[in-house]
């Protein structure tokens, strides 16, 4: 019975596959095929949640591999890939109806949709794929559809530039991933999940665990890294613009993730290896902070939203470097929404901004008040997170993204302090804060407790160095609370001027990658459609 489920849960991918090929044939009938993407992301969603019910009877649902040595096809499904499937088949089924509309009289609609089911299918067969072989193929997949959707209006020359960037990321991470591959079967035999997760446990009980097993987590974090726009690799996210809303909304919130994905399926695997975990905790940690601080300089709605999504990888990353993988998962399930949201509403900012407008009261902030409050904010977060059994040296990855998230409170209150001074504003804004921090910890806790049998359990602190990690990261970002406030008042001052313009270009790291790629791969003529790029829209506007 559980594996027939997991079969008929198999379905999804194909079915969407089918549903592709079926739209990119059917020009005729552009948003009939456009319907039944639809529908078939509906009956993703829906054996997903009859997937999710039978596991909490029955975790995790496998059918084994038909292969040989665990080489075949094989899907596996408990908690983790449970909620990713639900997640994707939903955003999937959010993103093909709007680009059902978005996309109506569009010569290229057909086209449009099968890369979209295409990519969607691939996403959706990685995350209950049962041996690594299969998940490879899908990852590469995946790849290949995204690249057909950056280049849907391929005489854009930026489209260009970004898709090559990607390509070249996408294929050094398909390299470590299949070195990856080879090593795990040469030392079990097998690529096999069951395989694979039960001989983790074996080390890690044993506390033996052979070098090749290091290199094999140092790859796969690797090739996650490579999938999830880290610095300095992180410019072709930003530049994909050229492509239609659904495309970033899809992007953004789903196809992203599968670097997130692949660290937590294998967590197992990967903390073992106390070399990998750091890689993560630095390349991540380092990542959240300059894609936070090159946000907050962004002009354009979407390269903002690119640049947002750039930190929350790198939050995401750090977190699980800090052996935090229930609290990264539950970090992608709520950026994923809030970002299919931001991209498909973007169109609508400018109303909202007049809509929701207020004139200032000219609060003018002061650096020691300011200061102050952050370390208020700091402690109730401390405060908080001890009652929950997440304090720095327990729960460390929790512990620094609740110290992040309650740094965003910092703003609110500072405001009650410096503009509409009362006890009753300052008494509503410090208990809004507290109740954050309450939530945010106890769904934190809920979300380790529901993914205990499929995560790892969270890490407690290594050492000297994540606890180094932790405070820089934590302590950066209070400064960058504070300077926040205080910049608008100093936007006159030449050396702030500098500082802004540098922050708005990235630092140049991307321009240096551009001049890289274009030196070594010149770009092509623009490709002559018929549509000039004048009459072309942007991804903000309907074609």
């Amino acid at each position: 019975m559980n594996s027939a489920l997991t079969w008929c849960l198999a379905l999804a991918p194909f079915a969407l596959a089918g549903s592709g090929f079926l739209a990119g044939a059917a020009k005729p009938f552009r948003r009939r095929a456009g319907t039944g993407a639809a529908l078939t992301a509906a009956f993703a969603l829906a054996l997903a949640v009859a997937t999710g019910v039978a596991i909490a009877l029955h975790s995790p649902l496998a059918t084994g591999t038909l292969g040989i040595d665990g080489v075949g096809l094989g899907f596996y499904v408990d908690t983790l890939s449970a909620i990713m499937f639900a997640l994707v088949a939903f955003v999937g089924l959010i993103v093909t109806l709007y680009s059902r509309n978005y996309l109506d009289g569009d010569p290229a609609q057909g086209r449009f949709t099968k890369w979209l089911c295409l990519t969607l299918a691939a996403v959706l067969l990685l995350i209950v794929s049962g041996n690594l072989l299969q998940f490879g193929l899908a990852w590469i997949a995946t790849s290949v559809g995204l690249n057909k959707l950056l280049l849907f209006y391929p005489e854009r020359q930026a489209a260009v530039l970004a898709a090559r960037k990607k390509f070249l990321a996408s294929r050094v991470s398909d390299l470590c991933l299949v070195a990856a591959m080879a090593l795990l079967h040469q030392a079990f035999g097998s690529l096999d999940y069951a395989v694979l997760f039960a001989g983790a446990e074996a080390m890690r009980i044993t506390g033996v665990v052979p070098g090749a097993i290091h290199a094999v987590a140092v790859l796969l974090v690797i090739a996650a890294l490579l999938k999830s726009a880290q610095f300095p690799l992180h410019g072709w996210l930003t530049e994909v613009m050229e492509t239609p809303t659904p495309v970033s909304a899809l992007l953004h919130a789903g196809v992203i993730n599968a670097g997130g994905f692949l660290v937590l399926r294998f967590a197992g695997l990967i903390s073992l290896s106390p070399v990998s975990l750091e890689v993560l905790v630095i390349v991540g940690g380092f990542t959240a902070l300059f894609g936070s601080v090159v946000m907050l300089t962004q002009t354009s709605v979407k390269v903002s939203l690119a640049y947002s999504t750039i930190a929350q990888m790198g939050f995401m990353m750090l977190q699980c470097g800090l052996g935090a993988f229930a609290a990264a998962l539950l970090h992608i399930v709520a950026h994923s929404l809030y970002k299919a949201h931001a991209f498909l509403s973007s169109g609508s900012v400018i109303d909202l901004a007049r809509a929701s407008w207020s004139p200032s009261p000219g609060g003018r902030p002061h650096p020691a008040r300011m200061a102050m409050i952050v370390g208020l904010v700091l402690a109730v977060t401390l405060v908080v997170g001890t009652l929950f059994g997440a304090t720095i040296i327990q729960q460390p990855g929790v512990f620094a993204l609740g110290a992040v998230v309650m740094l965003g409170l910092a703003h609110l209150i500072i405001q009650a302090f410096d503009e509409r001074p009362s006890l009753y504003v300052i008494g509503r804004t410090v208990a809004l804060a507290v109740l954050v921090g309450l939530a945010y910890f106890g769904l934190q806790l809920a979300a380790e407790h529901l993914l205990a049998g499929s995560l790892p359990p969270v890490q407690a602190l290594r050492g000297p160095l994540d606890l180094a990690i932790v405070a820089v990261v934590v302590l950066a970002f209070a400064a960058v609370t504070i300077l926040q406030s205080l910049l608008p008042g100093k936007a006159a001052e030449p050396r702030w001027q500098a500082l802004y313009m540098h922050l708005a270009n990235g630092l140049y790291v991307n321009t240096l990658a551009n001049r890289l790629v274009l030196r070594f791969w010149p770009s092509p003529p623009p490709v002559q459609t018929g549509r000039t790029a004048s009459i072309m829209p942007t991804s903000g506007a309907h074609p």
